[in-house]
């Protein structure tokens, strides 16, 4: 072989090898860091920050979707204007190989009320919930753990024998008739449902154990983020999850009721803040009806009573791209009163990649920061509005820097 034949072999490989990490890039970044769906005003041209990659083209066949190609328009903006409706524009490698289908919402715009109240937060399990194994001491003095292996942390338990568990009294009830026979559990673990047999074993005070951890409920205290015209409701702008195991709490539903902050404890470095309280249970002190808990928050709707003791007014809902870097506020009832506190938005990422952390940012408020030393636990779901819009939500706070931490696109929240 020739010198100018193993060159050419090698341009090839070059070629060939530079294509594939090109095309794997550009999957891998469409796929994570660009979103899914996108919200507009309906007729306006709206503005996203997601830079393309090199051969990466957006196409619609859609005539009422107009997609900006000006050579004018700066590198890193994506430009889209569209009528009333629902559309899908798609992503292409080099014109030719589709990468992604982005939805396209486009809408008459929407309306919420920013609340930024606490709330008590009550929440009942779909299933009782394993929470982790553990051993018992049989009747005859032995140290057993007959669920090890079998039943893990996450697992909800549906049906004893066939019957519903509805709480943990009901698996309590259903163990102990069994005297001592093998029972029939029917688990859900990660969505699928399984049917695990097993022994419980007579502990030295008489009753039948399966020496499992369990739980059938959750509560604490949480921010309501906003209402919507109809009643629904956003709160937390993150999920609930169990203080155990740290998964998502799957819940049948919830409740929420008043609640009163007793103290606040700053945050620090290294130490983040925490507000503490009461909740009052009662049918005289519910406030809403919990639907649903996911990785975006709580969501469901309140009642009369809760709209009763709402006095702000509706405001105009922002999108990830009218979001900006810059002054901001977090509306909050942290001293006892509604109010609104200045904040500093330093990082505004419009990719998919973490939907509760689409924006940083930083407490600048004297007042607040007097009062709690930043953003503390429990102010989760406390209002960001920008330039009059309701634009997100206050999700974590860094540990480190409890001036700092992140918040959630409203978008995001509302989708559910």
């Amino acid at each position: 072989m020739t010198r100018k034949q193993r060159l050419r072999r090698i341009l090839i490989y070059v070629f060939w090898i530079s294509l594939v990490f090109t095309a794997g890039f550009s999957w891998l970044y469409v796929e994570y860091a660009v979103p899914d769906r996108l919200n507009l005003i309906a007729d306006e041209e709206e503005i996203f920050h997601f830079p393309l990659p090199p051969g990466i083209t957006l196409e619609s066949e859609c005539e009422e979707v107009v997609l900006g190609n000006d050579s004018n328009i700066p590198p890193g903006e994506v430009h889209i204007q569209a009528e009333h409706g629902s559309y899908r524009i798609g992503m292409k490698l080099f014109g030719m190989i589709r990468m992604k289908e982005i939805e396209v919402a486009a809408t008459d715009g929407m309306y919420a009320i920013p609340c930024g109240v606490p709330v008590g937060i009550y929440l009942k399990s779909n299933g009782v919930m394993v929470i982790g194994t553990g051993q018992i001491v049989s009747e005859a003095g032995n140290v057993v753990e007959p669920s090890y292996g079998i039943l893990k942390s996450g697992d909800y338990i549906e049906k004893v024998n066939g019957e519903e568990m509805t709480d943990k009294n009901d698996l309590i009830s259903a163990v102990n008739a069994c005297n001592g026979h093998e029972v029939r559990l029917e688990v859900r673990r990660e969505g699928e449902l399984m049917k695990i047999d097993l022994n419980p074993v007579r502990s030295e005070d008489g009753s039948y154990k399966l020496g499992a951890w369990v739980r059938d409920d959750t509560q604490g205290i949480g921010t309501m983020t906003y209402v919507d015209l109809n009643g629904s409701f956003g709160a937390l702008g993150h999920g609930i999850s169990d203080s155990d195991t740290g998964q998502l709490v799957d819940i049948e539903g919830g409740e929420l009721y008043e609640t009163q902050i007793l103290g606040i404890e700053k945050g620090e470095s290294g130490k983040p803040g925490v507000m503490s309280g009461v909740i009052y249970y009662g049918k005289g002190t519910r406030l809403g009806e919990v639907t649903s808990n996911t990785n975006e928050g709580i969501f469901g709707t309140v009642n009369e009573r809760f709209l009763r003791a709402v006095s702000a007014d509706a405001v105009p809902v922002g999108y990830r791209q009218d979001v900006h870097k810059g002054q901001a506020y977090i509306r909050s009832d942290v001293s006892g009163e509604i109010k609104d506190y200045e904040i500093e938005i330093q990082k505004v990422d419009q990719s998919n990649l973490q939907k509760s952390k689409g924006m940083v940012i930083r407490v600048t408020d004297p007042e607040l920061l007097a009062l709690t030393g930043g953003i503390i636990q429990g102010m989760s779901g406390s209002p960001i509005l920008q330039d009059g819009k309701l634009i997100g939500a206050v999700t974590h706070v860094f540990i480190q820097d409890s001036t700092r931490g992140y918040g959630i696109f409203v978008e995001n929240m509302l989708s559910h």
